[in-house]
């Protein structure tokens, strides 16, 4: 049953290359100048055959293969019967659910103003924001974590001014920042910095004071003991807050764009929903999709670099 799982991924990709092949498109469909989505199925169906054929060599391939078959097998069976219930029956509104033909050819043909210029206005805003948003976080939830004056004046200000979701502050920012791309940054930096100051501090008011009494005992001093004692104590807790400032980035960058960033790809989504151009919004969508799961990897690599010492201590 094992070895006959890693072949359902390439006979899945063949029976939606059969079903795109042998049934005739409805006319309520419009049509396309080439069969994008037929191109991207029989490349999947030749790559994942390759796989299961060659993963007998390499256990670790194997391993993997038998592992996301059942996924990427289900993933290409609910792509051919979104083709069936668009391009071939046409079971669902042509203008507000495009075939998949037309969200691939603008993913192709679009790529330039789409990818480049939309997505490095938008990675530009997201960075610049959460770069700040999380170094402010860090500093702050450091402080209040190692001091009783600074929790004093930060905590009020957290429990007050941290719960309000950061795009409620857009009315305020709009007057108040000189330009959108400076207001749309510190929206960002604000949703970024109430999860990872709250995690931050309570990372560090988890850790032992065993540790400290020690690193006390040897000759540390309190400097010694925030950066070599409390900080990587505390990352567990230090990552949570980031994977969740992340979440709120991408939300805060969004909502932004579509309200007064002049470029992005909030802002080209919004922008083809009032043209009724689905396909291109659908596309937005995949290019956001595929941007925060390319974040949220990195996001873990670092982290399973960083905390390479839990390994075998806690499930992972």
């Amino acid at each position: 049953m094992t070895k006959l799982r890693v072949w359902w991924p390439p006979l899945s990709a063949l029976a939606a290359v059969a079903v795109d092949l042998w049934l005739s498109n409805s006319s309520r469909q419009p049509s396309v100048r080439h069969p994008f989505l037929l191109y991207c199925l029989l490349a999947a169906a030749a790559a994942l055959g390759l796989l299961a054929a060659f993963g007998r060599r390499c256990p670790r391939l194997a391993a993997w293969l038998e592992n996301k078959a059942v996924f990427y097998g289900t993933a290409l069976l609910a792509l051919n019967t979104y083709n069936l219930a668009t391009k071939k029956l046409a079971l669902l509104p042509a203008i507000f659910f495009p075939a998949p033909d037309r969200v691939i050819g603008v993913l192709a043909l679009d790529w330039r103003y789409l990818l480049f210029d939309c997505l490095w206005s938008s990675a530009k805003l997201l960075f610049s924001g959460f770069l700040a948003g999380a170094a402010a976080g860090l500093v702050t939830g450091v402080a209040v974590g190692f001091s009783k004056r600074a929790g004093y004046w930060v905590n009020p200000l957290i429990r007050t001014i941290g719960p309000i979701p950061s795009t409620a502050w857009i009315p305020i920012v709009l007057v108040a920042f000189p330009t959108t791309f400076l207001g749309g940054a510190f929206l960002i930096a604000l949703a970024v910095w109430f999860p990872t100051t709250v995690m931050t501090s309570s990372g560090i008011a988890n850790v032992q004071n065993a540790f400290f009494e020690v690193s006390s005992t040897l000759g540390a001093d309190r400097r010694y003991q925030i950066f070599h004692v409390g900080i990587p104590a505390a990352m567990p807790f230090i990552f949570i807050g980031l994977f969740t400032g992340s979440c709120s980035s991408f939300i805060t960058l969004m909502t932004a764009e579509m309200l007064g960033v002049k470029n992005g790809i909030g802002w080209y989504i919004n922008w083809q929903r009032e043209m009724l151009s689905y396909a291109n919004v659908y596309a937005g969508l995949i290019i956001v999709a595929a941007s925060f799961f390319v974040l949220i990897t990195l996001l873990f690599k670092l982290r399973d670099y960083v905390l390479v010492w839990q390994k075998g201590v806690i499930k992972w």
